[in-house]
């Protein structure tokens, strides 16, 4: 197994112990998650499912009623449809079908979880490394080639927040024997949707697409997401899987967020309107702080870029119960580097006085 740096944003439960914190009282600006509470139709759909007693009886295994939601949800056959224990298990599956076909691309700095599961299947991989400059223009052209055979693509990237345009990743779908593009923060960004490749499906059956629904509900400990597929790959992945992969309130969340489009689509507008105002906000106030370097982003989140190593800095914050993604555990980005997501404003204002406070001390 290759050495690999395995590391997440999100230790909300060791910094709290660490910095002898409360965890309701900690800025969690380390993890992509919507800031804002759960939806308070969920909670009351979650409730239901306990009341209930739904949770007494074995799940649905072959989650017939959650793919219909969401083939509806998506306009596409409910069978191209697999959900999963969140994204991570499913990137799992799919490393397994990607290491079978040859030799896999991974875009860098890329998120860790493709490494780790092409690593569990001995994989053969290589690096491709992303330009370290970008333009606001969104979207942009997917700007990597390679002489392989499966290329892994996160839409918009992480950790950069680069949104590439469908048109460009259709040539991609034209040249690759498999490609794997993750949209798990598409939805939560400003008119993501229309660069998805979900119309492609069908298209193109060398296509496989990773969904996620925990970050844009704030619902992370509810491990839940989903692939979208006409490829051969989706029936050979859950051949593989554990029986129940979902538990019954997976399910039901799942069932419950697609299925009413006039909650989903007030709480997509929520977000992108949140989005839209503390996305340029954050970004204005960061420039001033003149020993960083901000680089612009389509989504939630941004690289943050420093002359010398921002660890002391990440310290000083989790002292002060603000987390921040360090990114040296990302390949082709060291101590120099950060991701910080958007908070609320008032969040947002804390992050920004504590981050100008790092640089004094």
């Amino acid at each position: 197994m290759k050495n690999i740096n395995f590391k997440h944003g999100g230790n909300i439960y060791l910094h709290a112990k660490k910095n002898n914190f409360p965890i309701s009282k900690i800025i969690d600006s380390s993890a992509s998650i919507i800031p804002f509470n759960t939806p308070k139709f969920l909670i009351e759909a979650l409730y239901s499912e306990i009341k209930e007693g739904n949770y007494r009886y074995y799940p649905d295994k072959d989650f017939n009623n959650l793919k219909e939601v969401i083939g509806e949800f998506h306009d596409i056959n409910p069978d191209w449809v697999l959900p999963g224990n969140g994204a991570a298990e499913l990137i799992t599956w799919v490393g397994l079908e990607a290491s079978k076909i040859g030799k896999n691309c991974l875009p860098i700095p890329s998120f860790v979880d493709y490494e780790r599961a092409l690593n569990c299947w001995d994989a053969k991989y290589i690096f491709s490394e992303l330009p370290k400059e970008w333009s606001n223009k969104t979207p942009q052209p997917f700007p990597i080639k390679t002489n392989s055979d499966v290329m892994w693509i996160t839409n918009p990237h992480n950790p950069t927040g680069q949104l590439w345009s469908r048109k460009s990743l259709e040539s991609v779908l034209n040249k690759y024997k498999f490609v794997i593009c993750d949209e798990a923060f598409l939805s939560i960004t400003p008119n993501g949707e229309t660069e998805s490749l979900i119309p492609l499906i069908g298209t193109y059956d060398n296509l496989i697409i990773i969904r996620s629904l925990t970050k844009l509900f704030s619902i992370p400990g509810i491990r839940l997401g989903y692939l979208v597929s006409s490829s051969k790959q989706l029936n050979l992945i859950n051949r593989h899987r554990d029986p129940w992969p979902l538990n019954c309130f997976a399910i039901k969340a799942g069932k419950t967020l697609l299925k009413n489009k006039r909650n989903y689509n007030n709480w997509i507008k929520k977000i992108h309107d949140w989005i839209k105002i503390e996305r340029g906000w954050l970004f204005s106030e960061l420039l001033k702080t003149n020993k960083l370097r901000v680089h612009f982003s389509s989504t939630n989140f941004f690289l943050i870029e420093s002359q010398k190593s921002l660890l002391p800095n990440i310290d000083y914050l989790a002292s002060q119960g603000i987390l921040i993604r360090e990114c040296k555990s990302f390949r082709s980005l060291n101590e120099n580097w950060a991701r910080i997501s958007i908070q609320t404003h008032e969040k947002n204002k804390k992050i920004i006085r504590e981050i100008q406070k790092s640089f004094l001390n």
